[in-house]
Order: C-alpha cells, then structure tokens, then sequence
C-alpha cells in the first residue's frame, strides 16, 4: 500500500476498487435466503437499540470492506453480512469501509450462513477476518442446524468463547452477551434480552388491555362505593314522620 500518496489519490483508489468489486459481483450474491433475512432483520433491530444506549457502537449490514494487503498492490476486499464498529463519532462511510480511511477498525463480524443457499465463501471470509484484519470478535450462526459460535481473537488466531451456564456467550467490551432463543441469536445488554418491535408492540397491546380492565374494574368499584354510600346515607336518615 503506497501510503504517501495524498487522501484524495487513496480515495479515488478505494472507489474504483469498490466498484470494480461490485461489477464482479455473481447474481446468487444478492439471494438471501429467509433464514439469514430474518437473522439480519433481529440483529440490526436489536443493535438500533443498543446503539441508542451506546452511541459509540455502530452497526452496518452488509457493507464492502477494503484494506491494503501487505506487499501486494490490490486491496483485501470482504463483504460481512452485520459488521460492529466502536468510535465516539459518527462513521462515514458510502459505498465501502476503507480501512486505511477510516478511524478504527473493525470489532465485531457477523456472518449467517445458509446451507442451502451458500452465497459467499464463508471459509474465506474467516480467514480473512482472523489472519488479514484481525478483528477481534467473529460470529457465525448456521440457522439450519442451530449452530452458534463466537470467536475471539488471541492475536494470532481465533478460538471459540465458551458459553455460560445460561447458554450465552460475552462480549465484554459491549456490555453484551448473545445466545440462542426461538431458534434466533439474540443479545442481551447488561443482563436484559433486547426486545424486537413485535415484542414492544405485544408487550404495549398487553399493558393497553389490562390498563382497560383496569379502568373497567374502577368504575365499577366507584359505582359500588357510590351505591353503598347512598345506602349508608338511606339508613342514617330520621323517618319521616307519619311514616
């Protein structure tokens, strides 16, 4: 990587390589199959969430990413399906995350793998993960076979995190742990399960119910109460004479 050539000559590198890449793409490359849609719809839901409570943590779905390769003139070039970034600024990037531009690194990879619809390589996305960027955390889930397996860089390769005895696996620099349920990866942050949209919606549709039957509830305590007033009152006043 020639890095004294000025930001604008690197820049317009790393474009024409992104849309080189992108040209080349095959067409199976844009097939998802339901299983990884719904992986990748759960996990940015959930990181919408964690974001808005750590705003340094950010997230992108399926984004290019480019880096220079020792002693070789073309880029590295890898497409994650989620990627995790951690900065206290907004990250730019359109198009691509260019390493070599960017202010950090990668933290966190996240692949979904389809036995029945293999898109990428997987196997070189993870070698390309653990021995040319080595980013610290990979995940891969394989939702066919409930298959879930967080790796953790030692700083020469990666070895598998051991789950907890609640079956989750700890990402301690996020606060965050992740784990199976419903036969989907789910994560927890500092120790409560991040809901999804459907769960705020059922949850907010219960708390409307038993606030209504509540409300049904009270009023008909008030009438109650209002009748035995009433009755209190009846019998506490004199009779009438000539009754």
């Amino acid at each position: 990587m020639a890095t004294e050539l000025p930001r604008a000559a690197l820049e317009a590198r790393y474009f024409a390589a992104a849309q080189e890449y992108l040209r080349k793409l095959p067409p199976e490359h844009f097939m998802e199959g339901i299983p990884q849609a719904t992986q990748r719809i759960i996990s940015v839901e959930s990181f919408d969430l964690v974001h808005a409570m750590r705003p340094d943590v950010q997230f992108f779905n399926e984004l290019l990413v480019q880096y220079p390769l020792p002693r070789r003139k073309r880029l590295g070039q890898v497409v994650p399906d989620n990627m995790v970034v951690i900065h206290s600024q907004p990250i730019k990037a359109v198009g691509s995350y260019d390493v070599a531009l960017q202010p950090v690194r990668p933290f966190w990879m996240l692949e979904y793998v389809s036995k029945n619809n293999w898109r990428k390589d997987y196997d070189d996305n993870m070698r390309k993960y653990e021995h040319e960027l080595k980013v610290p955390y990979y995940m891969l889930f394989v939702p066919d076979e409930q298959e879930l397996t967080l790796y953790r860089h030692s700083g020469e390769r990666y070895a598998s995190v051991r789950p907890d005895a609640n079956g989750r696996c700890a990402i301690p620099q996020l606060d965050l742990e992740l784990g199976l349920l419903g036969g989907w990866v789910r994560y927890w942050y500092q120790g409560e399960l991040l809901p999804l949209p459907a769960d705020l919606q059922a949850a907010l549709s219960t708390a409307i119910r038993r606030a209504d039957t509540a409300e049904r509830r009270a009023d008909a305590a008030e009438r109650e109460l209002a009748q035995l007033r009433a009755q209190m009152e009846q019998m506490r006043s004199p009779p009438k004479k000539g009754a």
